[in-house]
């Protein structure tokens, strides 16, 4: 294992999002925030894989190397081009509007792209870097085809999603395509990635005593997180006070949906689903219901709804 490539990793996106920073704070604009995350991603991925070939066993000879790699940059080239034309299409940022003047807060969350992009990128760092025989195991398959199918998955959600946006939103909220069997399957991709990508990272490393493997896991956790339980982003900013403009149009539509359609991971016959195994292992949390004064306690089971 090349550990000096995991520095250099962390040392490339330190002075990416600095110097980003450095930029964007001195013409008061987000404008590149987003597009240098991403490019921060297509350059660890390059770089790990140029840097991690071993003597007379070049990068684009190990299948692992490759395949992961390349499954890595289509994902983050996607995340660059459809967070890019979001930016326009809604003609700027509103997360940066009270705080790029603001010297601190806005450096932090240039801090923060810089450790979310470093771990994100952890498990295809630790494939790239390691020096063992690429080989193939039955899980390693079943790993990156996860790895690949969240890719597809969260791509066609967001296509999808954009069109029916702007088509005009028929239907007052989305159910087409993937999204009339999961409430944010371009959530659940992006979570399957990630834990695809961190397994299949597995058999480059030394076993289940490996560190810097353990240390990958960082990436599906950090994922989850800020999509499922940080505040102004992901489920939690979808979800919550979020769902009013749903239950004051269409409430009794709306709670059906929410009723039968699966919060992440796409599937039919949800309403079957026993609302403890909802709220667990599904993580169709209580937090996610809207709660107005007077609501039924659990309408996800009951379909019911009672404005205050």
């Amino acid at each position: 294992m090349q550990t000096d490539i995991l520095a250099i990793s962390a040392a490339i996106t330190g002075a990416i999002q600095l110097i980003g920073f450095s930029v964007a704070y001195a013409l008061t604009t987000e404008v590149f925030y987003d597009i240098l995350g991403g490019l921060n991603f297509l350059t660890l991925g390059i770089y790990s894989a140029i840097d991690g070939q071993t003597s007379g066993f070049p990068w684009n000879e190990d299948s692992r190397k490759v395949s992961c790699t390349v499954i890595f940059l289509c994902s983050r080239l996607w995340l660059l081009t459809f967070l890019a034309w979001r930016a326009h299409e809604r003609g700027g940022d509103s997360r940066f509007d009270e705080v790029k003047g603001n010297f601190f807060v806005f450096l932090f969350y240039w801090i923060f792209q810089a450790g979310w992009v470093f771990a994100i990128s952890l498990p295809v760092i630790f494939v790239n870097s390691s020096d063992l025989p690429s080989q193939f195991s039955g899980f390693d398959y079943v790993t990156i085809i996860g790895f690949g199918l969240g890719v597809i998955l969260e791509v066609s959600a967001d296509i999808q999603k954009s069109i029916w946006v702007k088509a005009g939103r028929h239907g007052n909220f989305c159910q087409v395509g993937v999204w009339k069997y999961s409430r944010h399957p371009n959530y659940f991709g992006e979570i399957l990635q990630w834990w695809s990508a961190w397994g299949f990272s597995y058999n480059s490393g030394s076993g289940v005593g490996d560190i810097q493997w353990w240390f990958g896991i960082l990436s599906p956790l950090l994922t989850m997180q800020i999509l499922l339980f940080t505040g102004g982003t992901g489920v939690a900013n979808a979800n919550g006070d979020g769902l009013k403009r749903y239950y004051d149009k269409c409430p009794e539509e709306y709670s059906e949906y929410r009723k039968s359609t699966s919060i992440l991971i796409p599937m039919i016959g949800y309403r079957y689903v026993p609302i403890f195994v909802k709220r667990t292992i599904f993580l169709d949390l209580k937090r996610y219901e809207y709660q107005p004064e007077n609501v039924v306690e659990n309408p996800i089971e009951s379909g019911e709804f009672q404005e205050s």
